[in-house]
């Protein structure tokens, strides 16, 4: 430009890099020092400024008197002429905040995701992702594996299909995308730890071992949910098998397998009741026998075929209603079936606790609590008292539910729902 041909010197040159580095630093500047000079440029600065003598080897040169030296020279800002010798400015401020603020989006985005809230126990893997910082320093990608890995977390327990099988389906065909090492496997399997309680895996056996307990493995059969007085009828498997156990007065034990392929399937009316514990449904078959209730037992976390058998049960029009241990493993286990499932609470409020307490004097810790979803209330009465009620203890309430419930009719007939 030739209103800057007098400025552009190469003597001036080290003037204007640092004068456009203070201003590109987006904070107020009212001084800049420049240095170390040779005589030549510090000559050329004496010149501009209008000094009787040299400056400094590393002067400091306000830049009020930079803007009057300029303005002589061609009529310029002192901005106008800094972007014209060295470059366009930076505003390195503004550009850090915008990086804070996608940032402070990105982890609001996955503290508000509707897996999280629904899985409260993911509040620890969420703060470690946080802690972790971005992944390759990148907000867009780090979103887009954290996006992967919800659509996973949301797609488990698996039906025991192979990891690759599911890896495919879960994302984008990629028969490779949770295999050992990669990064969504290691977040899938951080979360699932923080889920349980657990510690990382450290092995492979380990990883296999958390992957089956989510149901991604090769395997319809080892995985059985409990089942009694369900009432179920029609000509399949799984309607003779249920039905010959609840007219015996006992509790079908059911494969994946077996779920899979119920047949023409129908259920007699009334809801059907869910407990964590085994001990509760042998409660129940010494108390109703052939007239028990629809009762079905997760056995502490729900495995794949558990899961299945509700939705199942759910699709044919059944009520769920679950119940599970005053803990905070339970509180997790309660939430992970509410969220998997369209079960509701059944006894499970802040007041059905402190009711428990009363049966319970001297019970053990309540342990590591996470949030109640359906009632936040719950974990702080939990909290405030420190101390669990196990099933077993209120059986007999929840007994007296089923009573209330009534038992289904075991005939061959059965009315579709």
């Amino acid at each position: 430009m030739t209103d800057l041909a007098g400025l552009e010197c190469p003597a001036l040159r080290p003037l204007w890099q640092a004068v456009h580095e203070r201003l590109s630093s987006g904070r107020p500047v009212s001084r800049v020092r420049i240095g170390p000079l040779d005589d030549e440029q510090r000559g050329a600065l004496a010149d501009l400024l209008g000094l009787d003598r040299l400056p400094d080897v590393r002067p400091s040169v306000a830049l009020a008197r930079l803007e009057e030296a300029v303005a002589d020279a061609g009529g310029r800002t002192l901005r106008d002429v800094v972007a014209g010798i060295v470059g366009p400015l930076d505003d390195r401020a503004a550009a850090r905040q915008r990086r804070k603020d996608e940032r402070d989006e990105l982890w609001a985005w996955l503290e508000g995701h509707e897996t999280v809230r629904s899985q409260p126990a993911l509040g620890e893997w969420v703060a470690q992702c946080r802690n972790g910082g971005l992944i390759d320093g990148s907000v867009p990608h780090t979103r887009d594996l954290l996006s992967s890995a919800l659509t996973v977390l949301a797609a488990l327990p698996a039906e025991a299909e192979p990891l690759p099988v599911f890896a495919a389906r879960m994302v984008g065909g990629d028969s490779h995308a949770l295999d050992d090492g990669t990064r969504l496997s290691s977040l899938v399997l951080r979360a699932l730890s923080a889920m349980h309680g657990a510690d990382m895996p450290g092995n492979a056996q380990q990883r296999r071992g958390m992957w089956a307990r989510a149901g991604v493995a090769d395997d319809e059969l080892s995985g059985t949910v409990l089942a009694a007085g369900l009432g179920l009828v029609g000509d399949g498997l799984l309607s003779r098998v249920t039905s010959t156990c609840a007219q015996a007065g006992h509790a079908a034990s059911l494969t994946l397998a077996q779920l899979r392929d119920p047949g023409d399937l129908r259920l007699c009316e009334g809801p059907v009741h869910i407990t964590e514990n085994p001990s509760v449904m042998a409660l129940a078959l010494r108390r109703f026998g052939t007239a028990c209730p629809p009762l079905v037992c997760t056995s502490g976390w729900p495995n794949s075929a558990a899961v299945h058998l509700l939705r199942l049960l759910a699709d044919h029009g059944a009520a769920l209603r679950y119940h599970g241990d005053f803990d905070g493993e339970g509180i997790r286990i309660a939430a992970y079936v509410l969220d998997k499932t369209p079960a509701a609470p059944w006894r499970m409020t802040a007041d059905d606790y402190r009711d428990a307490l009363t049966r319970t004097a001297h019970g053990p810790a309540a342990g590591r609590l996470t949030t109640a979803p359906w009632d936040p209330a719950l974990t702080e009465a939990m909290a405030e008292h420190g101390t669990a009620v196990l099933e077993e203890t209120v059986a007999d309430l929840l007994l007296d539910d089923l009573a209330a419930a009534g038992a289904p009719s075991h005939r061959t007939g059965g009315t579709r729902l």
